[in-house]
């Protein structure tokens, strides 16, 4: 068991030391944090023109409501195409350069290095977020925060980023080249945020489509709700699509 666990903390360190060298990641953190910055002095900007407004009103929105939590919301939409770029050459790079093989000759289990590289991925993905946090929590001396609000956006941002690499690692490892594993990952994200439009659209709610949808497990969460069933059903998606990918993995390392 302990050494199953160094293989795996191996892989980790590999593909973080990539991450660190490689210079897209650099530039991903770079323009996503600059427009978050950006984005977040505007919604500062917003919430300080309405403060006068908003004292009348005893239960009106705060800072968490109409700057921490928006800001979130922005996050999420990069996410969607920040991490399958992130993700597309996890495994897909090895394959294509020729270096899949020597993973596979180190005797490192197919479910070892999955398990590593999504590891890697999703620590990136978590400093971005804490990077995106650190903007409005600078702030908590001189405004007044919804703690529990602010915390249950945190974890469903975390959970939706934890849920999007899989799937990144997943299209990566059945892909034959990087950019066919990002396209992939970013259509699959896309559908899985809007299958449930056009039942929305049908005014039907609360249905096993509904169910499926991404939105529906983030939303609430973004309002300040934590359900045990949203936490299960990414939960869920992350293990099945780990699955998908080290299955596929260890059809690879059989053919070799």
């Amino acid at each position: 068991m302990s050494r199953a666990f160094m293989g795996t903390v191996a892989v980790t360190r590999l593909e973080w030391r990539r991450l660190l060298v490689r210079p897209l990641a650099w530039v991903l953190a770079a323009l996503t944090l600059s427009w978050l910055a950006w984005n977040f002095t505007l919604l500062l900007g917003g919430f300080l023109a309405g403060q006068i407004q908003r004292a009348a009103l005893p239960d009106g929105p705060g800072f968490t409501d109409l700057v921490g939590v928006p800001l979130l919301g922005q996050l999420a939409q990069l996410a969607f195409l920040v991490v399958p770029l992130l993700c597309m050459s996890v495994i897909a790079g090895e394959r294509r350069n020729g270096t899949l093989p020597l993973l596979f000759a180190a005797g490192v289990p197919a479910s070892r290095i999955v398990l590593g590289k999504y590891l890697a991925v999703l620590g990136w993905l978590l400093l971005w977020l804490a990077l995106t946090l650190a903007m409005p929590l600078a702030l908590m001396h001189a405004t007044h925060f919804d703690w529990g609000k602010l915390a249950a956006a945190t974890l469903g941002l975390a959970l939706m980023l934890a849920a999007l690499a899989a799937i990144g690692v997943a299209c990566s490892s059945f892909a034959s080249h990087p950019a066919l594993a990002a396209a992939a990952a970013l259509v699959i994200a896309l559908a899985l945020w809007s299958v449930n439009l056009g039942a929305q659209m049908a005014g039907i709610n609360g249905g096993a489509i509904n169910w499926l949808a991404m939105s529906t497990h983030l939303q609430p969460l973004l309002r300040g709700l934590v359900s045990s069933a949203d936490i299960v059903w990414f939960a869920l998606l992350i293990v099945l699509a780990l699955a998908l990918a080290t299955r596929r993995l260890a059809a690879d390392k059989e053919r070799n």
